[in-house]
């Protein structure tokens, strides 16, 4: 085997710590508060369309195994066009609001254990701006130091995390509030079915085995396996997360705590301690979750840099790092201390299930070359499309700001590439550029 080699295990790793990264610490709380005792279900939900998704990845980087992944496939199927480089830059967009989600939670767990200033909104936000210039540096430092970070980190919390779910499934046995579980406190189908989507950037991460893909051993047998591993064991620790978490604290407790809901879901078992091993927990998840991708949003925004999606200046360095990092790093510190935490949330599912919608269509327009059943990804499509809708119907009625946030961004990430383009071609009248 060669150095950079990657074993069925590794990618399974990867997956599982791309999305156990800080996105349940994060969206836990609005989980519950939008889908009350249905949560387990509203997971389970949000983890079918994953899988679907996962099917139309599986085929494209068994097909065009590249680092490039989502950009890499899409680019494929649309060729390099005004729509493909949309798409690619809502991807980049969309790793900044997952930054600045992980950054939220991080800043709020934080602030609930460390108290520097008596104001705790101005305490949480001291914390999201300290981590981010820290894990900015830390990218311009030492890349290897983050690679290392991560593959412990997923030890660590997937550890953690089984021992929240054991413990506090042993206190199932003396919980007060399985009551909270019956139908009359589940939302409506529809409310259900859309609080599943506002916290589906809590399985947005499995996409990385898309980028290692290049590097799996035995990769016909090895690509499909991680991605549906690695997802099945998410959707299993999600639902049985989210089922302790309910049955530990009444719907008022929640609703309290709904930032740092997971630590205060160990208090009734293991006291102040589980309170402060959970919040260290998700301090590290969110830390290694923000180096990762910090380093690979500016990553993608290289890769559209090279491929002309984005001005070529992108494709410079500053500190033998791509020009990129700071790009990320500051955008990243003005969403996470401007926007609330469900209207991030929003945004980032949003983004991500166009974001996958389109990838499953690529993987329909290419189903020959990449030998699928086309009607999976065509129901992916269709259910992504469907989850997107739902999501907006669910914010016109409870967050409109959160709604026109995210509507704004993605007819962003669009006009900016037909202004870019149209910019390129009055500059260079000859420029070879497919509208079609």
């Amino acid at each position: 085997m060669r150095k950079d080699d990657i074993k069925l295990g590794e990618a399974i790793s990867m997956g599982i710590g791309g999305m156990v990264g800080g996105g349940i610490f994060a969206v836990l709380g609005l989980a519950i508060a939008l889908s009350k005792g249905g949560t387990p279900v509203a997971f389970m939900l949000a983890g079918i369309i994953t899988l679907l998704t996962a099917y139309a990845y599986s085929k494209l980087s068994l097909k065009y195994p590249s680092k490039g992944g989502t950009v890499n496939f899409v680019n494929q199927a649309f060729g390099k066009t005004i729509f493909s480089g949309g798409t690619n830059n809502l991807l980049w967009i969309s790793y900044i609001i997952m930054l600045s989600l992980y950054s939220s939670a991080f800043g709020s767990y934080a602030g609930n254990l460390f108290h520097i200033v008596s104001d705790s909104t101005l305490n949480k936000h001291i914390f999201i701006t300290g981590i981010i210039v820290f894990s900015t540096i830390l990218n311009y430092l030492s890349v290897r130091v983050v690679a290392e970070a991560e593959s412990v980190a997923v030890y660590i919390k997937m550890t953690i995390l089984t021992l929240f779910i054991l413990i506090g499934g042993y206190g199932l046995f003396h919980a007060n509030h399985l009551m909270q579980f019956e139908f009359s406190n589940w939302t409506g189908p529809v409310k259900l079915f859309s609080g599943g989507m506002v916290i589906f950037v809590a399985y947005e991460g499995f996409e990385l085995i898309a980028n290692a893909s290049p590097n799996i051993v035995n990769p016909k047998r090895n690509i499909p396996r991680a991605y549906f591993i690695a997802i099945s064991i998410v959707i299993l620790l999600y639902v049985l997360i989210s089922f302790v978490t309910v049955a530990s604290l009444t719907f008022d407790k929640i609703q309290k705590a709904q930032e740092y809901v997971l630590a205060e879901a160990a208090k009734p078992q293991l006291g102040q301690v589980g309170f402060t091993i959970i919040t260290l927990a998700a301090m590290i998840s969110t830390f290694t979750a923000i180096n990762s991708t910090l380093f690979g949003g500016s990553r993608v925004n290289y890769e559209l840099g090279i491929d002309d999606e984005l001005p070529h200046e992108f494709t410079k360095h500053f500190w033998n790092q791509p020009v990129g990092l700071l790009f990320t790093s500051v955008l990243t510190l003005l969403v996470a201390n401007t926007l609330d935490l469900e209207s991030i949330s929003t945004s980032g599912s949003a983004g991500f299930l166009i974001i996958f919608a389109i990838v499953n269509l690529a993987n329909v327009r290419l189903y020959k070359e990449t030998a699928s059943k086309r009607y999976i990804s065509i129901a992916g499509f269709t259910m992504c499309t469907i989850a997107f809708l739902f999501l907006l119907k669910n914010q016109l009625n409870n967050n409109f700001t959160g709604m026109m946030i995210s509507l704004g961004i993605i007819a962003a990430s669009y006009m900016m590439e037909y202004l870019y383009k149209a910019t390129e071609k009055k500059k260079n009248p000859e420029s070879v550029y497919s509208e079609d």
